[in-house]
C-alpha cells in the first residue's frame, strides 16, 4: 500500500535518519518508538507530503488516500460542529449542492423546451452519482462519531470556534474518521481524552478497515492495537515484529546479542593484532604476518553497541510529616449557575492513599481538585485539611504561572529546595531538557514544554499531598517511566487525574470515578478493576435481558445454593423459579464455565511455548543463526498475539460468569 524507499531526513548537520526503508500493507497497525525528537512525528508528516524527505522516495498506488491527525495546532472558526464534520463527506456535499442549485433553475424553465430536458438529465446523472456515495449514512456516522468522541447532541450546532483546544482536535479526529482513508497517520491521538472516549477511540481504531500508523506514549494503546513497532534510536530505524511491549523486551535481547558479537569480533581483532605485532619482525614468519594483515583488513568491522539511554532513578523530597488525615470533605455542594456539580458529597483522603480520578470531560474532576486543595470554596458543607498537610498540585494550565524572562533552569532552581537543588539539572534532563536546552527562556517554549517545566518544578517543591491533573500528557514513555516509578515510593498522598492505564495501574490502589448528574463512586482497586468492576456491573444490567424470575417472586431471597423461595407463595411459583434457574445453569453458565476451563488449559500451554521460546532465544542457535533468531522471534509475537486475545476472553467470560452467580445466587 505504501512503499518508503531509502528515506534520509536531515535538519542541517543533525540526521534523524537515513536509509529507511519499510513497506506498510492493508491493514496493518505500525508503532513509531522512540524518545521525543527521535524523529517519529517527521517521519508521519513525510508519509503524509506536508514536509519533503532530504533524499529516497515514497510511493503508493494512485488514488490512495492518506489521512494525517496532527498532535496540535488545528483550530477551525465561523462553522458549526455539524456543518465542519460534514465536510468529511465532500464529494457527497459537493452533489447535493449541484442538484439543489440545478433543481432551482430547473424551476424556471420551460418544462416543454430542451434545455429543460437536458438539464433533467443531468440532474437525473448527478443523483446517481450522489446515490453512489451513500448519503443516506452521512447523518448517523456523523451523529455516531461525534457521540462517540464525547460530544453530546447540543453542541452539533455550536461554532467550532467555542471548543477549547483538546475538542478541536476531537472535530479534526472525528473528520478523519468519517473520511476513512486506506492509511491513517494519528500523532497522540489520545492526548487530552477522557477514559470512556478513549475506549471508544480504541475499539474504533481496532475494527478500522484500513492500516493506521501510530505514535503514542500510552503503552496500553500501543500493545492493544499494533502488531509492528519501527523504533527510532540514535538516526538510525529498527523494525520489530510485535507491539510495544514485545520491542522493549526485544531490544534489550537485541542489544545483549550486538554486545556479545561485537566483544567476540573484538577479541578476535585483539589477537590477530597481538600476532602481527609480535612477530611483524621475524623473516620466517613474514607470510603468516602479511596474511594475518590481509585478514585484519578484509573483516567488516562490527560497530560498538550504543548505550541505552540512562534514566536517572528520581525520589521526591523527603516530605514533612503530617497526620493521618490529609483532607475532607463533609457534605459538600457546588453549582455554577444551574449546573450542580456536587451535593452533600462526602469524601477523606488518608495518609498514604493514591487515587486516580476518571471519568468524561464536564463530570467535576477539575472542581474536585480545586476544592480538595482549598483552590476554590465550595458553595455549602466544609473542606479541612488534617493536622501539617503540605498540598502541591499541577494543573494544566499550571505552566501560564512561570515567569517568561527565566531561563528553564533558573525556573526549576527557583522553585527547588536545598535537598532537590544537586537533582535539579538531571531531573531537567528526564523530562527532555538535554543540553542547552535548560538555558532556554521560559518564554519561547511550547505549551508541552512549558508543562513540562512546570512538572519538574513541582516535582522538587517538598509536599506531603501531591494533585496532578494529566501529567503524562507531553511526556514520552522513558519520562513516565521516571515519574511512576518516583511516585509508587513516595510515602505521601496522591491523586492523580489521568486516563493512562499502564501508568497508573501500578501506582494506584483506589479509583474515583466522576459521571454527570450522580454522586462520584470509589473503587477499591487500580484503573484494570475499575474498568473490569464496570464491564461487570454492565453485564449484570444486560442480563436482566435474560430469563428473570417472575415479578410474583422478585422478593425471593438467595442462598449460596441458588434461589431460596420465601414462604408463602405456591408451588406453582416455586417450580416456575426452579425452571428459570436450571434454565439459566444450562444456557448461560455451564457453557461459559465449559469455555473458562477450556481455555485455562489453552493459556498455560500457551504460556509454557512462550516461556521454551524465550529460553531458546537466548541460547547459541539463535545467537549465531539470523534466520534462526528471526523465525523464533515470530513465533514469539504469534505466541504473544494468543495470549493477549486469549487474556480478553478470560476477562470477559470472567465477568460473565460473575454476573451469572449473582443473578443465581452462588457465592464464590
Amino acid at each position: 500500500m505504501i512503499s518508503v524507499q531509502s528515506l534520509r531526513v536531515e535538519f542541517g548537520a543533525r540526521v534523524l535518519f537515513n536509509d529507511l526503508a519499510f513497506s506498510v500493507q492493508p491493514r496493518e497497525r505500525i508503532a513509531f518508538a522512540g524518545h521525543n525528537g527521535a524523529g517519529k512525528s517527521t517521519l508521519m508528516k513525510c508519509i503524509a507530503g506536508i514536509i519533503p524527505p532530504s533524499a529516497g522516495a515514497i510511493h503508493a498506488p494512485k488514488g490512495t488516500r492518506i489521512g494525517y491527525l496532527p498532535q496540535e495546532g488545528i483550530h477551525v472558526t465561523g462553522r458549526s460542529l455539524w456543518v465542519e464534520t460534514e465536510s468529511a463527506f465532500g464529494e457527497s456535499v459537493a452533489l447535493r449542492g449541484k442538484i439543489e442549485r440545478l433543481s432551482r433553475e430547473l424551476s424556471k424553465l420551460d418544462p416543454r423546451s430542451s434545455p429543460y430536458g437536458e438539464m433533467l438529465e443531468d440532474i437525473g446523472e448527478l443523483e446517481l452519482q450522489l446515490d453512489a456515495t451513500n448519503p443516506e449514512r452521512m447523518k448517523p456516522r456523523i451523529e455516531s462519531v461525534l457521540q462517540g468522541l464525547g460530544f453530546q447532541k447540543s453542541d452539533f450546532s455550536r461554532d467550532c470556534s467555542e471548543f477549547s483546544g483538546g475538542w478541536q482536535m476531537r472535530i479534526a479526529m472525528a473528520k478523519l474518521f468519517l473520511q476513512e482513508p486506506e492509511v491513517m497517520l494519528l500523532d497522540e491521538p489520545t492526548n487530552h481524552l477522557d477514559i470512556d472516549t478513549q475506549l471508544w477511540v480504541e475499539q474504533y481504531l481496532a475494527n478500522y478497515p484500513g492500516a493506521i500508523l501510530l505514535i503514542s506514549h500510552d503503552r496500553a494503546l500501543l500493545d492493544m492495537l499494533c502488531t509492528r513497532t519501527i523504533a527510532f534510536h540514535h538516526g538510525r530505524a529498527e523494525e520489530y515484529a510485535g507491539n510495544f511491549s514485545y520491542f522493549e523486551r526485544e531490544s534489550v535481547l537485541r542489544r545483549e546479542i550486538s554486545l556479545k558479537q561485537y566483544t567476540a569480533q573484538q577479541r578476535e581483532i585483539a589477537e590477530s593484532q597481538r600476532f602481527i605485532d609480535r612477530f611483524r619482525a621475524s623473516a620466517n614468519k613474514a607470510t603468516l604476518v602479511q596474511s594475518r594483515i590481509k585478514l585484519l583488513a578484509k573483516i567488516e568491522r562490527i560497530p560498538a553497541p550504543e548505550q541505552d539511554d540512562s534514566m536517572m532513578k528520581f525520589k521526591f523530597p523527603a516530605p514533612p510529616a503530617s497526620g493521618h488525615l490529609v483532607a475532607k470533605l463533609d457534605a459538600v455542594v457546588k453549582s455554577y449557575g444551574e449546573l450542580k456539580v456536587f451535593t452533600g458529597f462526602d469524601f477523606e483522603i488518608n495518609k498514604g492513599d493514591k487515587i486516580a480520578i476518571v471519568g468524561p470531560n464536564g463530570a467535576g474532576k477539575s472542581t474536585f481538585c480545586r476544592i480538595i486543595t482549598a483552590r476554590e470554596a465550595p458553595d455549602g458543607g466544609s473542606h479541612n485539611f488534617g493536622h501539617k498537610v503540605a498540598p502541591a498540585f499541577f494543573s494544566q494550565n499550571h505552566s501560564d504561572e512561570l515567569d517568561p524572562h527565566l531561563s528553564v533552569l533558573e525556573t526549576v532552581e527557583k522553585a527547588a529546595s536545598r535537598e532537590s537543588m544537586p537533582h535539579a539539572r538531571s531531573l531537567l534532563g528526564s523530562f527532555l531538557f538535554r543540553g542547552d536546552d535548560v538555558f532556554k527562556k521560559v518564554g519561547v517554549l511550547s505549551g508541552g514544554e512549558r508543562s513540562r517545566v512546570a512538572l519538574v518544578c513541582m516535582l522538587l517543591t517538598p509536599a506531603n499531598f501531591l494533585i496532578l491533573d494529566e501529567p503524562t500528557n507531553h511526556l514520552d514513555i522513558q519520562s513516565q517511566d521516571v515519574l511512576q516509578r518516583a511516585l509508587i515510593d513516595y510515602p505521601g498522598s496522591v491523586l492523580i487525574v489521568s486516563h493512562n492505564r499502564a501508568f497508573l495501574d501500578p501506582l494506584v490502589a483506589k479509583t474515583l470515578e466522576f459521571r454527570p448528574g450522580r454522586q462520584p463512586v470509589l473503587y477499591h482497586g487500580n484503573i484494570s478493576y475499575y474498568l473490569d468492576k464496570s464491564a461487570s456491573d454492565q453485564a449484570l444490567a444486560s442480563g436482566r435481558s435474560l430469563p428473570t424470575r417472575s415479578a410474583s417472586t422478585s422478593s425471593a431471597t438467595t442462598t449460596a445454593g441458588g434461589p431460596n423461595i420465601k414462604s408463602g407463595i405456591s408451588r406453582k411459583d416455586q417450580r416456575r423459579v426452579e425452571a428459570e434457574a436450571r434454565e439459566l445453569r444450562s444456557k448461560f453458565l455451564k457453557p461459559r464455565e465449559a469455555e473458562l476451563a477450556t481455555l485455562e488449559i489453552k493459556i498455560a500451554e500457551l504460556e509454557a511455548s512462550q516461556a521454551t521460546l524465550t529460553q531458546h532465544l537466548s541460547g547459541e542457535a539463535c545467537t549465531t543463526d539470523s534466520a534462526e533468531l528471526r523465525n523464533t522471534s515470530n513465533a514469539i509475537d504469534k505466541v504473544n498475539r494468543g495470549l493477549e486475545t486469549s487474556y480478553s476472553r478470560w476477562g470477559e467470560l470472567s465477568a460473565e460468569i460473575e454476573a451469572l452467580h449473582v443473578k443465581l445466587g452462588i457465592s464464590g
